[in-house]
């Protein structure tokens, strides 16, 4: 009886601290997500959370001996197909608050940007999916079509440690298999995220960044694959106070130079050549069609060295590496699409039909992404001891530099005990070439025997 009324118990215990402190249940109630009587919605999407890491799906855990430990099928099911749960308010609340932790631990002169790119989320086997449309994917080697949707992820990064932030399935309207369900209330947020899937990514990108920022997530740039950078959208992203790093396609697109109109492939030849600088071919200052100054790089293509790729960034100050430099932070989210669908059974887990259902559990993976990078990043980062990390960085600090010069040289003294006679006298003649070359007043501090030897 004890074990069943507990309401954590299907946490594994490196969890339960970490629930606590990133305070999950807290922000499930901000975005609405309540139940006022029955299994509670925090018990629930403990339940959920953990499978992966049971490694068991929900019919294999109602299959095995603990399943009376457990609620019905239906309890479970209703709870993802609520569509009165306001699941992005919850994802947003959560990394964000998240953010602000690993915040504090990234330096302030490092930059922090977020990320826009899109996936395909397949539904192949699929015929009475809300809203399932065929999709082409031009991510893809195959270039091919699928039925689902594209997964449209706003994610924010400092190099260090990505966080999703926001997400949105788009579906098609021109392409749509089937509609939106006629038993939804157009008063709920699950009816405003199927209007939101029948926009186009574009549309919505702006108001995701609006969101993250009114959230209290801090970035200066936005990351995106050439697929998102057209002139309306970085005009857009640029009025909300953020710069735009992405790549261009080799198009028709027109760029202002010197007063005349060129297409990228004519600009790369008025560009001027950057010396020195491995990879980078050329660089030059123009404005786009819609009037919004830009920076173009242009750096060799390592799949195919005879041509080029071109950078874009409206932050002028920036020099040409800088951009290449923070442009290379896009690639965290692929490493996210990667984890999420290969380790985390995106797609996989729950085959429901209702479109809440889709919205639900994506958002409950990137939940186990969000924790998974937290406790990699408390791992990892050694700041995150707190005040013992800081009183040791005092130590070292007050540390007298003739006690720690002392200790370095009866730490090769050690080091030429176990060397073998070739391998000694080499450390032994290098050493004391660096001694010699030292001031008097420097020597006076060494050992004497090392000295004189």
């Amino acid at each position: 009886m004890i074990d069943q009324n507990q309401t954590n118990n299907q946490l594994p215990n490196e969890l339960h601290s970490v629930f606590s402190e990133l305070q999950i249940s807290k922000h499930l109630r901000k975005a609405g997500i309540t139940k006022t009587f029955g299994f509670s919605c925090s018990y629930l999407f403990q339940l959920v959370f953990c499978l992966i890491f049971q490694h068991k799906n929900w019919f294999s855990l109602l299959d095995s001996k603990k399943a009376d430990r457990y609620p019905a099928k239906d309890a479970v099911y209703r709870f993802l197909n609520q569509p009165t749960f306001n699941w992005r308010r919850f994802l947003l609340s959560f990394s964000a608050s998240t953010i602000q932790k690993v915040d504090r631990l990234t330096d302030h002169t490092r930059p922090k940007v977020f990320i826009i790119d899109d996936s395909a989320f397949d539904r192949n086997r699929s015929k009475k999916v809300e809203l399932l449309a065929r999709c082409f994917d031009h991510a893809s080697q195959k270039m091919k079509f699928y039925k689902g949707f594209r997964m449209l992820t706003l994610g924010w990064s400092d190099g260090a440690t990505f966080m999703p932030v926001d997400f949105s399935l788009l579906s098609s309207k021109k392409a749509q298999l089937n509609g939106i369900s006629s038993a939804i209330d157009k008063r709920t947020s699950g009816y405003k995220r199927r209007m939101n899937a029948l926009q186009t990514a574009p549309e919505q990108i702006p108001d995701m960044i609006r969101r993250a920022i009114s959230g209290g997530i801090d970035a200066s740039y936005v990351l995106m694959d050439s697929w998102f950078t057209l002139p309306p959208l970085v005009q857009a992203i640029t009025e909300q106070g953020l710069d735009v790093i992405g790549m261009v396609k080799n198009t028709n697109q027109r760029y202002v130079a010197g007063g005349k109109e060129f297409p990228l492939k004519q600009l790369y030849r008025l560009a001027q050549p950057v010396q020195g600088k491995k990879g980078i071919l050329r660089s030059i200052l123009c404005v786009m069609a819609n009037g919004t100054p830009v920076k173009i790089v242009f750096v060799q293509n390592r799949n195919k060295r005879s041509e080029w790729l071109a950078i874009l960034s409206t932050d002028q100050t920036l020099t040409e590496r800088e951009i290449i430099q923070i442009y290379g932070m896009r690639w965290d989210i692929e490493v996210f699409f990667k984890t999420t669908k290969s380790l985390l059974k995106l797609q996989k887990e729950f085959q429901g039909r209702s479109y809440d259902g889709l919205i639900s559990h994506t958002t409950i993976v990137f939940a186990r992404y969000i924790v998974l990078s937290w406790q990699n990043r408390c791992h990892t980062d050694q700041r995150t001891l707190g005040g013992l990390f800081y009183e040791m960085c005092d130590e070292v600090n007050e540390l007298d530099w003739a006690v720690a010069l002392q200790q370095l040289i009866e730490l090769l003294e050690d080091v030429l005990k176990q060397a073998n006679t070739k391998m000694k006298k080499l450390i032994e003649s290098q050493l004391q070439l660096w001694i010699g070359g030292l001031p008097s007043y420097i020597k006076a501090y060494l050992p004497i025997s090392l000295c004189e030897s």
